[in-house]
């Protein structure tokens, strides 16, 4: 069995840079009820947490999206590819990254291709995200430093 790969440090700031941390729920442009740095699951809109319960959650929902990536991830990944990929999935999901084209080419083995798929997953309700942009980007810049890395 394969080593099971933990998150950075790197890449819980990256989360946090993008997420934000709010102590009320709000709507994500997805209009997904949210809270914390970046928590949904249970979410009611009018609730509030305490800092220290926004980090409890971003520590489960990075188990969550660690353990995506570790199932789905049929090849080895760097640090830095894995980092990555935890991000995407925080932000999106693991139904999303298991359904995708990206995840298709990266277990193909062809990381250059699997890193362009970023670039399309910018988009909440039809709309092109300014912020999406810039995370995808980030993700996919973390991603292939990465793929340099192994070379």
């Amino acid at each position: 069995m394969a080593t099971t790969m933990k998150a950075s440090g790197a890449c819980r700031a990256l989360i946090r840079e993008f997420e934000n941390c709010y102590l009320q729920a709000y709507r994500c442009p997805a209009g997904i009820p949210t809270i914390g740095v970046g928590h949904t699951r249970g979410v009611k809109m009018g609730a509030t947490c305490t800092v220290q319960q926004a980090d409890v959650w971003l520590t489960e929902d990075l188990q969550d999206a660690e353990a995506a990536v570790n199932t789905l991830a049929k090849v080895p990944l760097t640090q830095e590819q894995f980092d990555a990929l935890v991000s995407f999935t925080f932000n999106l999901g693991g139904t999303a990254l298991a359904e995708s084209t990206l995840l298709i080419l990266l277990n193909k083995g062809n990381c250059k291709a699997a890193a362009e798929q970023f670039d399309r997953w910018v988009y909440a309700k039809g709309k092109k995200l300014a912020g999406l942009v810039r995370r995808r980007a980030a993700e996919k810049a973390l991603f292939l430093d990465g793929l340099r890395s192994a070379t």
